[in-house]
């Protein structure tokens, strides 16, 4: 096996594989990455049982070949060497790295046991802008809980249905929603687990594609682009009718400045202690918008911002990251605030944005 590709498409194939390897002592090969050389590409594989991805990179051929590395050291290599052009071939069984100044031997893992990646995935098929699907996952996904204790709310549920693909994320204490448009008439829906949400979107990070093509089934998702192919299992559970959680009407609305409104959060998580609560007491009469937060360990703040506040006065509490968190979503420049009454959720939404809706619990204080 030898061949010649640019240092940099070779690193970032290595990078995205590098994330999908397993840790499995009694399966070594797991920890590798293997470099299957032929034709004109090499292809570079990865896989945890959980999930794989194969990522061709173009390549001057001079024998074909398999070998698998352990992706830490190759990775380390690769990041090291410098030059355009890299030369990698084997070399009595191990693989030899070359380039400008460097020449290494790495001892290579038989690769026979390398599981194969499963490609059945076909049933539903659709094709999404990379920036879109991009940001479906990074509006939602840091609301999914981080436990698997409760696998659909470790997960980010992707339902298409009528022309939508919509993402959604809860923990229980909190819901953020995203939908996007698309042209089709697939339907269906999914549960990726967070972990795999987080490799799609370090995938869709480092590829130039301007769309991707989704594919779904009762066991699998996969994605693919022009010279990467992705493929996960799913969680087999049913997410939470989350619809009937989310208020109908408000009886009390604001409207503020999202650049107001996170410079006092910001103001309030110094106060906010360890349980960081933060209190919003809203009066419509008064036109007051004020958010507070204490500690007795550390003292007390009071902001009062400018907003256009309607509806029934209202004193309740947050956790404050639960809040500030959504605030990434919302690419709109004044947000609103729905609240429904003492001890029951906010929902934050942009204004003029009908794609982002975020829910958050109230603490009891």
């Amino acid at each position: 096996m030898q061949f010649i590709t640019t240092h940099e498409s070779f690193l970032k194939a290595v990078l995205i594989a590098e994330r999908v390897v397993g840790k499995k002592e009694s399966l070594p090969v797991l920890s590798c990455v293997v470099l299957d050389v032929g034709g004109n590409e090499c292809v570079v594989k990865s896989t945890n049982l959980e999930a794989g991805v194969e990522i061709r990179v173009h390549a001057d051929v001079k024998e074909k070949g398999v070998i698998a590395i352990p992706v830490s050291v190759l990775s380390q290599t690769i990041r090291s060497s410098s030059g355009d052009k890299i030369v990698l071939r084997a070399d009595q069984g191990n693989l030899r790295v070359e380039s400008k100044g460097l020449k290494t031997i790495i001892k290579a893992v038989p690769h026979e046991e390398f599981p194969t990646i499963p490609r059945d995935v076909s049933e539903n098929n659709i094709s999404i802008p990379r920036e879109s699907l991009l940001s479906l996952f990074h509006s939602v996904s840091y609301a999914a809980s981080s436990s698997m204790i409760r696998p659909e709310l470790g997960s980010v549920y992707l339902s298409i249905n009528d022309g939508v693909v919509t993402a959604v994320a809860t923990d229980s204490f909190r819901l953020a929603e995203k939908t996007h448009p698309f042209k089709g008439d697939v339907s269906g829906d999914v549960l990726i687990p967070l972990k795999h949400v987080h490799e799609i979107t370090h995938i869709l990070e480092r590829v130039s594609d301007a769309d991707i093509t989704l594919s779904t089934s009762d066991a699998q998702l996969s994605l693919s682009t022009s010279m990467v192919a992705f493929v996960s299992r799913v969680i087999d559970g049913t997410f939470p009718n989350y619809k009937e959680i989310l208020p109908k009407k408000f009886s009390t609305e604001a409207t503020l400045l999202k650049a107001d409104f996170a410079e006092s959060l910001r103001k309030a998580r110094i106060f906010s202690g360890a349980d960081q609560h933060v209190g919003f007491h809203v009066y419509p009469k008064k036109k007051i918008f004020d958010v507070t937060a204490q500690s007795a360990a550390i003292g007390e703040m009071s902001d009062s911002l400018e907003a256009a506040v309607t509806g029934e006065d209202v004193d309740v509490n947050f956790h404050i990251g639960y809040v500030a968190d959504a605030l990434q979503s919302i690419p709109s420049d004044s947000l609103i605030l729905g609240f429904s009454g003492a001890g029951k959720p906010l929902v934050m939404r942009g204004v003029g944005d009908s794609t982002f809706t975020y829910l958050a619990m109230p603490l009891n204080r």
